[in-house]
């Protein structure tokens, strides 16, 4: 009995310790739940106009997922320090790391923009060279540049939306950002219905009526989070003289470069590795594009789960780092992350009773429904241990040991998961499912880094002290 009383003292909080969990996580559960319940309807939308044009829009997104992890990573870097100074209600550092964000995120979108511009249709087509008919190709290409350029307008407002939200998460104010989300993805959700298909008079546009419907509410959202801070100061402090000047101290930009650069670079060499995994698994064919991408689908809207619990580590551990509470520190990640893992279990079971029936809304061929099936199936099975090294990254991102996030993260992706999908779809006749299933399956051996790594305490550090 004194066992397991001390095993639930360990790994288990009261309820007050839940709820402060929740107050944080389930806003950003909420809105990214809302978002990609959103996303998946836009999926199917496109999905039932045909399965080349899925793929097209599928391919793209592959490819803006890229930017979205780097401008996450990045502005992330300066994130650990905004966090951290809002712990020592240090205002005016939290108005620089913002700024700081600002220049980031403008050179990271206008870099972004320059390359599909120019390199756009060179990427897409690395993703057009496994089996399939040279018609669907040639089609899917098409409907991609199609795609591409319309959501390259929305970049600009994607950028000052996550600059001001994710500096307002890190002090605390989660619920803003997630009335803006839920705004847009409702906008968003109106306007494919009327410029997928052409209803109320609007024209038929197909994949370009969902991208344009994407960049409205991307605006939309912009300038509800913008609009909120400026107009209430007194709930944000940061916001009062942010725009006095937009220089930013020499000695902290090169404080969050040491640490942040690695955090920009993790995510960009991450999402690099994730658009490759897909390309590899490309080599099979274009039923394997759609299959994956009807399988993300649902899987995104599954993920907010883990992801928002990895956020809610970042901010919570975060700011008793900053405030110096080390062993509370200590004490409250390791609840979270068994709060996560326990919550996923929950979760996984669900998805896999749903692996079979969710491919059926689509309008493409049995191949595709079948392996979608089989992608969603084992991405579920897999669930407990991404929880896992989800709460495991952001514990050690909290603390700022970026090199070693960089090293869990983007050199395991790349020197395991793409080496393995790499060599198998082109040296061996293995069934793209027992690929996925293999390249899943190698995250088992980065759980085991991450548990040493967290229960070294590596990561309890304040670092703007």
């Amino acid at each position: 009995m004194a066992d397991r009383a001390s095993i639930r003292r360990r790994y288990f909080g009261d309820r007050a310790f839940y709820k402060m969990i929740l107050t944080v996580a389930v806003p950003i559960m909420i809105q990214n739940g809302i978002t990609n319940f959103v996303s998946l309807l836009d999926n199917i939308m496109i999905g039932r106009v045909g399965t080349e044009q899925m793929s097209g829009a599928a391919i793209v997104n592959q490819l803006l997922f890229v930017y979205y992890l780097c401008m996450f990573g990045g502005l992330s870097g300066a994130g650990i320090f905004t966090a951290q100074y809002f712990g020592q209600k240090d205002h005016e550092g939290v108005r620089k790391t913002t700024r700081y964000k600002f220049w980031l995120a403008l050179i990271l979108t206008a870099g972004a923009i320059l390359l599909f511009l120019i390199k756009g249709q060179s990427l897409i087509q690395l993703y057009l060279k496994g089996d399939g008919t040279a018609e669907a190709a040639r089609e899917t290409l098409v409907y991609s540049g199609q795609y591409l350029h319309i959501m390259l307008l929305g970049l600009p407002a994607f950028m000052l939306a996550q600059i001001y939200a994710s500096t307002l998460r890190e002090s605390g104010e989660t619920v803003l950002p997630m009335k803006a989300g839920i705004t847009a993805v409702l906008v968003n959700l109106v306007f494919n219905y009327l410029l997928i298909y052409g209803k109320l008079g609007f024209p038929v546009m197909g994949v370009r009526g969902a991208a344009a419907a994407t960049v409205l509410s991307r605006y939309i959202e912009m300038a509800i989070i913008v609009g909120w801070v400026h107009t209430h100061t007194d709930k944000v402090p940061f916001a009062k003289g942010l725009y006095r000047t937009l220089r930013v101290p020499k000695d902290l930009v090169i404080k969050i470069l040491i640490k942040g650069t690695p955090l920009l670079v993790n995510e960009a060499l991450w999402s690099a590795g994730m658009a490759m995994l897909t390309q590899c698994y490309s080599m099979r064919g274009l039923n394997v594009v759609a299959g994956i991408n009807i399988s993300s689908t649902i899987n995104n809207l599954f993920n907010v789960v883990f992801i928002a619990l990895g956020d809610a580590v970042a901010i919570i551990v975060g700011q008793l780092l900053g405030a110096g509470d080390m062993e509370k520190a200590k004490d409250t990640d390791r609840k979270m992350i068994t709060f996560s893992v326990l919550c996923c279990t929950g979760v996984a079971m669900v998805m896999v009773l749903v692996a079979p029936f969710f491919p059926r809304l689509y309008n493409t061929n049995e191949e595709v429904k079948y392996l979608a099936s089989w992608f969603i199936t084992i991405t579920a099975i897999c669930m407990p241990q991404n929880a896992f090294l989800h709460a495991a990254y952001f514990t050690l991102r909290s603390g700022g040991k970026t090199i070693v996030t960089f090293l869990f993260d983007s050199v395991f992706m790349w020197c395991v998961s793409v080496a393995i999908a790499f060599t198998l779809t082109r040296y061996t006749a293995l069934s793209v499912i027992i690929v996925y299933a293999m390249v899943q399956a190698a995250d088992l051996i980065k759980c085991f880094i991450g548990y040493i790594l967290v229960r070294k305490g590596v990561w309890l550090n304040n670092i703007v002290s």
